[in-house]
């Protein structure tokens, strides 16, 4: 049912999810790689998503092409009798050290040759601009809100993507550190519309106590 306000403007959510943990033992930067799928503790998580949404008014489920979006939207969307569309703009954010370890120690930044790569972290230099990543993010949502206005939608991303649609939205810088990102694995950053106008932010997150406190350390998320 489309919810209204009393001068008839839709109030729409849109629930930004990011995808639950990947099997990668070999603790590579997956980026966009294909054939990285959910661990069986990410279908767990993905599987919490579904729960959490449980009795919301769900009307779009839409993910990155990737597949371990696509496997985190699934239970979602079969919850809801609803097929998982797909938005290239969902997409994880381009970066140049795909492919490889990344870090100190035997990773890629113990090689000076990359060290070019890491002179800017304000662009940043080693990957896909901030600017455009909150730019396509930002489409995807308004593009998920044409779709289903005054109903609930379901959006899976990834952990730079999300929290970088969400510092825009708030109005912060869109350089930060990575390590102080609100974006667990398979949290949910629930956007309120009212009309095309952001009432409200918040967020949650439904896989927590499935999280051992270095489980959210992955590298390509």
């Amino acid at each position: 049912m489309t919810d209204l306000t009393r001068t008839g403007e839709p109030r729409t959510v849109v629930h930004v999810v990011r995808h639950g943990e990947v099997h990668n033992p070999d603790k590579i930067l997956y980026g966009r790689l294909p054939d990285f799928h959910l661990s069986e503790l990410g279908r767990r998580m993905a599987d919490r998503v579904a729960e959490h949404l449980a009795g919301h008014d769900v009307a779009l489920v839409v993910a990155s092409p990737l597949e371990r979006a696509q496997e985190t939207a699934r239970p979602t969307a079969d919850a809801f009798g609803l097929p998982v569309l797909t938005d290239s703009r969902l997409i994880e954010a381009g970066n140049h050290f795909e492919g490889r370890r990344f870090g100190h120690g035997a990773g890629s930044l113990a090689r000076p040759a990359n060290w070019w790569l890491v002179r800017n972290p304000f662009t940043p230099s080693w990957g896909e601009p901030y600017r455009r990543i909150a730019a396509r993010m930002e489409e995807a949502v308004d593009a998920a809100r044409l779709q289903a206005p005054g109903r609930e939608i379901v959006l899976v991303s990834h952990q730079l993507p999300v929290w970088t649609l969400r510092c825009h939205l708030e109005g912060r810088p869109l350089w930060h550190d990575p390590r102080r990102r609100q974006c667990d694995l398979a949290s949910v950053t629930s956007l309120h519309y009212v009309g095309d106008r952001l009432e409200s932010l918040r967020y949650t997150a439904p896989a927590a106590s499935l999280l051992a406190p270095a489980d959210d350390d992955q590298v390509g998320a």
